[in-house]
């Protein structure tokens, strides 16, 4: 029998018996899935992964199982049931042929039992050292919010680990979570369990605690607030120092406070807020962005922590360990947990990217005497780098041949953001953008840094909004590359350098939230920060790198740096010195040229050339056909067609990529049929148009008049679009853009069964006449 029949006959009886679904707080979670699939370029993902059974006891998922049929050996499944447990976090995990169980301990031991255990041996097992706290922490649920934001796996092993350091005494705590997954999310589930847990510093039950979320950033500090909209309201206060002042004294009634560093170091007097709490004041203290400033040694906001050492502390933050924030580490610990941002890709919980790297002609900069220095001293033979451009010296048609090639590159209603050398380029950049975009909207480009004040704030609000099409372009300098939630950003110009891989992961997050028709989102990279892409770390595991001796405290212009104001968090120079301003000389901009490429990512998300990529395809697609006779027979088939493209598109080798390979091959204007044709057998593409060409008449053979001009309409979208117009789910849409409506397109072609026989039908014509001629040895 098949593995239905296998689970409904044997699998299902053996659980009930073992009481699973009949013990009272036990239940068996059906095709569980895990995750969603990663985004694929055409709308679709790679295959979910999903757990035949999940059981649930005292709501914690304490077991996988993995059904296998009957007729084929237990052992089949053992792999699966061993990765669903390792991402779920689960000790124990079965695999089942309906005939014999197999069972796996993940922390050691494995074989075959006689039967599975009930619910209360499986927990017995499992929670050996259990204690009070911990019973208390999984008897609250977590808020789904009426069952419509229930959490994703890794947020409730996020959570559930935090709970567990709690309930073992735990006083510093650390989650690491790649920017995009949902951290504020997790901070809201945590605070709501210890909340009705009623756990509090004297362990005791009397009370509910008092947190404090402390956030570096107004705007981060605000999303918070409302992200916990699900505890009343008299629970939440929000700590500004205008509010402190009206009323005389620092807000203590509430459970649930948020407030900013800066906030707590202000004060009369010198005398900082905080310092108006006592010490044991707060039970429970969330640290975002931690390794921004708040766990830094040497941070004046560390005296904020210190203060209120009884609480317990968690820390959250995006960067693995490095050098460039040890102090973190030190301070809070090794993570109880961390989620990786290939992970959050591949799990298809973040957008995948693409990166186009920019190189100008005027990358680089050495005077001539035809130029016009306006301002300054230029330095003569030197060579004036990245680095140096918008702080060091300025030349505004660099600047404008570069604000052109974005503008060519992007779709310019796309949500975009530009990060800037400085808030003076920012602002340059700024009106370049609003200068040459089709959009003569005045707010169309935007500049959002700390000198924009509150009219930044309400730019950056309105461009959060999915609503609203403007502003539709930031430019900034430091202030957007942490924290900022904007789900619907396609693309991020870098016309900056990025030393600190800190930071460069964190600018790449602005783009990862999903947002629903988003495929992925584009890197525009004019500094050459892809390099960071070859480092260890970007597959998001800590690499310890700090074990070497202390270096002396050096200012960098990013990664961890020394207390700043809230109005001191863009990247200026220390010293005001005159910037050097040159006018090229009558023509020079004209001489700028520029070079794109697309960078090709392997399977493991490492970039490799395309060389590499088409070498790696060729290898590959032997498993899927053996000669070109039957890559016809696939493609002529939508639904086989689809299947395919999805199973290479897993290996790595999604349209995205082909559509690559397409532009490098000089074959946009063919088929991707015509790709894989010469990856495969080394066959001269030919265009859309003559495909048509050369089979219209094979094609059109046997239809009436009015199927003729139905097909006919369909072939010339083809050729205008490409092999996606020839999907069977494009059908209706064809239909309704040819007749108006279904009813009408019925009229004149048949029903519907006709129909679909006549769009299915055309395309075994379309590819089955051999196109191609092989390519000489010498071409």
């Amino acid at each position: 029998m098949n593995e239905a029949e296998t689970r409904a006959e044997y699998i299902d009886p053996k659980l009930k018996a073992a009481g699973w679904g009949e013990v009272e707080g036990s239940k068996i979670l059906r095709e569980f899935r895990i995750t969603d699939g990663k985004i694929q370029t055409g709308g679709f993902r790679t295959k979910p992964e999903i757990a035949d059974y999940v059981l649930v006891y005292k709501n914690q998922k304490v077991a996988v199982v993995e059904a296998k049929s009957d007729e084929l050996e237990v052992a089949e499944g053992v792999a699966q049931a061993k990765a669903y447990a390792e991402k779920l976090n689960i000790e124990y995990t079965y695999s089942s042929n309906g005939k014999e169980i197999y069972e796996i301990a993940m922390s050691g031991a494995e074989g075959l039992v006689d039967r599975f255990p009930t619910p209360e041996e499986l927990w017995a097992r499992i929670n050996a050292k259990s204690n009070e706290w911990r019973a208390k922490f999984d008897a609250i649920l977590f808020e789904e919010r009426s069952g419509t934001k229930k959490p994703r796996y890794y947020q409730e092993i996020a959570v559930n680990n935090v709970l567990e350091s709690v309930a073992d005494g735990k006083e510093r705590i650390l989650l690491t979570l790649a920017t995009g997954t949902g951290k504020t999310f997790i901070a809201f589930q945590i605070a709501w369990k210890l909340f009705h847990a009623r756990w509090n510093l004297n362990r005791d039950g009397g009370r509910q605690p008092r947190i404090l979320f402390l956030a570096d950033r107004n705007i981060l500090a605000d999303q918070a607030f409302n992200s916990f909209s699900a505890f009343s309201e008299d629970a939440l206060v929000r700590i500004n120092p205008l509010d402190i002042r009206k009323k005389g004294g620092v807000p203590t009634n509430g459970s649930i406070f948020f407030t900013i560093f800066q906030t707590f170091m202000s004060g009369p007097n010198g005398s900082p807020y905080f310092g108006d709490y006592q010490p044991d004041f707060f039970d429970f203290i969330i640290i975002d962005e931690c390794h921004r400033g708040g766990a830094n040694d040497e941070s004046n906001w560390r005296a904020i922590l210190e203060h209120f050492s009884p609480a317990v502390q968690l820390g959250l933050t995006a960067t693995p360990k490095r050098k460039d924030n040890v102090n973190t580490y030190r301070y809070f610990g090794e993570p109880v947990y961390t989620y990786s941002l290939k992970t959050g890709i591949n799990d298809g919980f973040l957008t995948p990217f693409k990166v186009r790297r920019i190189q100008t002609t005027l990358d680089e900069y050495i005077y001539t005497s035809d130029d016009q220095i306006i301002e300054g001293e230029v330095e003569e033979g030197k060579i004036y780098q990245e680095e140096d451009f918008n702080r060091i010296i300025e030349i505004k048609e660099r600047e404008t041949k570069r604000v052109q090639v974005v503008l060519n590159e992007i779709k310019q209603d796309e949500k975009t953001i530009i990060f800037c050398a400085t808030q003076e380029h920012a602002a340059a950049v700024r009106d370049l953008v609003n200068q040459y975009a089709k959009s003569k909207n005045p707010h169309y480009c935007v500049r959002v840094t700390a000198n924009d004040g509150a009219r930044g704030e309400q730019f950056l609000r309105d461009f959060q909004d999915n609503e609203k099409s403007i502003p539709t372009i930031l430019t900034t300098s430091q202030k957007l590359s942490t924290g900022v939630d904007a789900r619907n950003i396609r693309n991020i110009v870098l016309m900056r350098p990025i030393k600190s891989m800190i930071e460069f992961k964190q600018i790449v997050g602005r783009g990862t939230r999903l947002f629903d028709g988003k495929e992925f989102f584009t890197i525009l990279d004019f500094v050459n920060a892809y390099k960071h892409f070859n480092d260890p770390e970007w597959d998001g595991e800590p690499i310890d790198e700090t074990t070497t001796e202390k270096e002396p405290r050096e200012r960098k212009d990013d990664g961890e740096a020394p207390e700043r104001k809230e109005s001191d968090l863009e990247d200026e120079p220390k010293e005001k010195r005159k910037r050097i301003k040159i006018k090229l000389r009558d023509g020079k901009e004209r001489e700028i040229q520029h070079m794109i490429s697309t960078s090709f990512w392997s399977a493991e998300g490492k970039p490799i050339s395309a060389e590499e990529f088409l070498q790696n395809l060729y290898g590959k697609l032997p498993s899927f056909f053996k000669d070109e006779t039957e890559l016809r027979q696939i493609w002529s088939n939508p639904t086989t067609r689809k299947a395919f493209l999805q199973r290479i598109a897993e290996l790595g080798y999604g349209k995205e990529e082909l559509e690559s390979l397409q532009r490098l091959i000089d074959a946009e204007e063919s088929d991707l049929f015509d790709v894989l044709a010469y990856v495969a057998f080394a066959t001269q593409p030919i265009t859309r148009n003559d495909r048509v060409v050369e089979s219209e008449n094979a094609i059109l053979s046997g239809l009436n008049d009015n199927e003729i001009e139905f097909i006919e309409f369909v072939l010339s979208k083809y050729i205008e679009a490409g092999v996606d117009e020839l999907d069977e789910e494009k059908l209706p849409k064809l239909l309704n853009l040819k007749y108006h409506a279904i009813s009408d397109a019925q009229e004149k072609l048949g029903d519907v069964v006709k129909i679909r026989a006549v769009f299915l039908g055309f395309q075994k014509t379309l590819y089955s006449k051999p196109l191609h001629t092989n390519l000489t040895p010498s071409s």
